[in-house]
Order: structure tokens, then sequence, then C-alpha cells
């Protein structure tokens, strides 16, 4: 017989074992790649107020939506945006079957390879090409050639296939946040379909839960078979105040979370911060040029300017990618 001492620390050890084995949860971080710091613990408070049952924060977990931007966001967007990357190689293939290129800008500085003066109308001269490249193939074709794209296209600087370069802090972020109720959406200034080619795989964001800018299209019949046709022609442009407007048609609710890096983002985040009840808005800001990249006021690709002063002055989270994260890429 063991004496009632020793039976009383069996128990015991007995007990913390279980505990630990059932609960490993409570022992990880869920956000490693996050320092300890204030945009971490914003976070991870937030997401305490919102979840927790019969508090004056508690949100059911229907109505926990959190948007987030894509471009410099979720993924690297410099030098130039990935999905001008893509239209420029398809410029480049699709030259020959369109010998007036040679002769039309942004077009005939994009097969010389001048970059810089093939942007000189920013905005305009971006949709125009994208809206000439994407077109004449059906949705399926796209997001097929898309997707090889995305998976085999290797990044200038990092040499890493452009699927890879997406922010591993903000991966868990994600997942720390649907681990607690939540519903990710992208909100996007990108093409929809070209963001929809791998979101699910590279975010665990399926594409009914992608917004963004979308072209024209057209139902036809190729034989007896149906298909969607892509057109030359936008048909929404998903930035700034369309932000907004898409998250209110599509979504139907105004989140209580928004993530952006930009001032295309700022209408999403004051739209989400300016309702009732805990709310958790956060830039992203890309301040490390050794590991990525510095640039914020004077940047024609992702520019972060009112947004930044917006942000200084209502208190929202703003993430220093320097200060804030021990790990920008996943491992390979």
């Amino acid at each position: 017989m063991i004496s009632r001492t020793t039976a009383r620390a069996v128990a015991a050890i007995t007990l913390a074992w279980w505990f630990a084995a059932a609960t490993p949860a409570a022992a990880q971080d869920p956000l490693p790649s996050w320092n300890d710091g204030a945009s971490k613990q914003a976070v991870v408070a937030f997401v305490g107020r919102v979840t927790k049952p019969g508090t004056p924060d508690f949100v059911p977990a229907p109505q926990r939506i959190a948007a987030f931007d894509n471009d410099g966001t979720l993924w690297v967007e410099q030098p130039l945006y990935t999905q001008f990357e893509f239209a420029i190689d398809r410029v480049k293939l699709q030259a020959a079957a369109h010998p007036e290129w040679k002769n039309t800008e942004p077009f005939a500085s994009l097969i010389e390879g001048d970059v810089g003066r093939a942007l000189a109308n920013g905005e305009e001269s971006l949709q125009q090409v994208l809206a000439a490249t994407h077109a004449g193939m059906n949705t399926d074709s796209y997001e097929r050639i898309a997707r090889e794209w995305i998976k085999t296209k290797r990044d200038a600087r990092f040499k890493r296939p452009y699927s890879t370069l997406v922010y591993q802090p903000m991966l868990e972020l994600l997942d720390y946040l649907r681990a607690n109720g939540f519903k990710t959406f992208i909100v996007s200034g990108g093409g929809v379909e070209f963001i929809r080619a791998y979101a699910e795989e590279a975010y665990g964001i399926p594409p009914e839960q992608v917004i963004g800018s979308s072209g024209r299209m057209k139902y036809q019949m190729r034989g007896d078979v149906p298909e969607l046709l892509k057109l030359p022609a936008v048909d929404v442009v998903n930035d700034r105040d369309g932000k907004v407007i898409s998250i209110q048609k599509v979504i139907g609710r105004r989140p209580i979370a928004a993530f952006g890096n930009s001032d295309g983002d700022l209408q999403m985040l004051e739209w989400t911060a300016s309702g009732k009840g805990a709310r958790l808005a956060m830039l992203v800001h890309h301040d490390d040029a050794a590991r990525e990249y510095a640039y914020d006021r004077d940047s024609k690709v992702g520019g972060l300017d009112k947004a930044l002063d917006v942000a200084v002055a209502k208190k929202w989270v703003v993430v220093s990618m320097k200060n804030d994260w021990n790990v920008i890429l996943p491992k390979q």
C-alpha cells in the first residue's frame, strides 16, 4: 500500500500531465512571427474582447468579419504590383499577334522594356494594359494560366516564386482569427480573377471570399459548351471608397477588423473603425529595406500618406515591419 503523501503526489502529477495534454493551444503562441510589442498585444486583446461571452464587447461568430487588403498587406507589392508583372509578361507573349502595339502606348514602352515610361499616365496605363492582356480567354483558361505563372515565375530580388512572397506574420494572423470564429475576406484593388487563382492555396481564403476589381465578361456558347469570356474593358475598380461599397454589396456586414497598408485602404479602415463596439483597424508600414522594402508617402506603388496621418490621429494600430515582425517571408 502506498502512503497518502505518495498518492497525493501521483495524483498531482497525473492532473498536471492531463491538463497540459488537454490544452496545448494555451501554451502555444498563435503569432510567433510577431514580436511581443504593442501591435501584437492589440491584436490579442481585441480577439479576447470580442470572443468572450457575457461581456459588453462580445460579438457573435457570424458577425466576426475581417477584411484584408492584398497587395502590400498579405504579400509583396514592390517594385511593381504582381499582377502588373504578370501583365507585362502577357504583353511580350501576345506582341506578335498585336503589331499595332509597337506604335501604341503604353504597350510600345513595355515591349522595349521601359516600364517607367509605360506607367507615365499612372492608373490609366495600368488599367489599359490589364484590360488588353487579360481579355480574349475564358475564365477557366485565365485561372489556369495565372496560377501556373504565380507558382513558377520568380521575383527578381528574392529569387522566389511569387506564390511564396506572402508575409508569414499575416498568415499567422489569418489562422488566428479563423481559429477564433472570424470569417476572413480579401478586399483588394487587384483583379478578382487573378487573386482567386491563388488565394485559397496561399491564404486559406476561398474564391467566394475574395472581392476585387473586375473586367467585363460575356457568356457564350463554344459549340455546345458554355463559357465566360473575358472582355477588354474594365467593369469595377475596387479601390478607395469602392472597397466600402463592395463590402456592403457583397458581404452585407460591416467588418469589425480591417487590415491595409496604403491610402487605397483608408476608406475601408474608416468604415470598419466607425462601427459600434470593439473595432480593430491596422496598417502595415513598410519600413524594412533590409528584409523587404521601405516606402510610404512618396511611393507610386502602395503609397501611404494620408492614411498614415489618420491612423496616428485616431490611434489605429500601425505595424512596423522592422520592429514588430521577427520574420517576413516563410521559409522555403
